[in-house]
């Protein structure tokens, strides 16, 4: 943790030297930067897991169109909604096939959400482990589709943490098949309700989403499983690490 916050403060001062560069050359007031991340941080149990730790990135933007004054937004949002909001910016149409939002109309105070729901989706890293998930202000919902029992320890990068949880018999740890989190009562999505049965009307709603979406989006996982494409290099999903010898496809 503590290399992770020096990492971090690197990124600061690199993120605040272009910042300045773009001020003293009169450029910020034509210039969006945006800063992000595809994954949450590389820890056991976060990267390339669909909870708030894999998930919830950072999105941090300046430039034209409202995106100044430091304000803070808590509505959901998804990275397919900067296309869109790009497009607005430069006045061009919306492709045809464009699934997110712009987020303009939510900076300008036009509205105050952008989606009652994001979802979100992994299926191979360094070994394959389908996972959907639909997420909304209060719940989370999260679907496995292989039947591999214990964790799939390849797509956690190697780290101590890492080590520490090997220690205590991470690989024997059980995964459910469906999690539900309730993120108000529990926003570490440290207690999985799927089978208590005073919020199955959730689970039930949840898992509609899900499955309406995956419809709307066509997703290749209704089929099967999802074979990887010809020449990919994977690990198997039993092996404790990516660094073990992989196979290719």
């Amino acid at each position: 943790m503590g290399g992770f916050k020096a990492s971090a403060w690197d990124l600061d001062k690199g993120i605040g030297a272009v910042l300045a560069a773009l001020d003293a050359n009169d450029l910020a007031g034509n210039t969006l930067v945006i800063c992000t991340t595809d994954h949450g941080i590389a820890f056991p149990r976060m990267k390339g897991n669909l909870t708030d730790h894999g998930i919830g990135v950072m999105l941090i933007m300046r430039g034209p169109g409202g995106f100044l004054g430091g304000k803070v937004y808590d509505a959901l949002v998804s990275h397919i909604d900067l296309f869109p909001t790009i497009c607005d910016l430069l006045d061009i149409p919306y492709p045809a096939w464009l699934q997110g939002n712009s987020v303009l109309p939510l900076i300008h105070g036009d509205i105050e959400q952008v989606h009652d729901a994001i979802f979100a989706e992994v299926t191979y890293h360094a070994a394959y482990e389908p996972q959907r998930a639909v997420r909304t202000d209060r719940w989370k919902y999260i679907r496995r589709f292989d039947h591999h029992l214990g964790p799939v320890l390849p797509n956690c990068d190697d780290s101590p943490s890492k080590d520490v949880l090997m220690l205590y018999g991470w690989k024997e740890r059980s995964r459910a098949l469906e999690q539900l989190y309730d993120l108000i009562f529990d926003p570490n999505e440290a207690c999985n309700v799927a089978q208590d049965q005073s919020v199955a009307v959730v689970l039930e709603e949840m898992r509609n989403k899900l499955d309406h979406w995956m419809r709307d989006t066509d997703d290749p996982l209704l089929h099967g499983p999802v074979s990887a494409p010809p020449g990919a290099e994977l690990n198997d999903p039993d092996q404790m690490s990516a660094s073990y010898p992989t196979r290719f496809v």
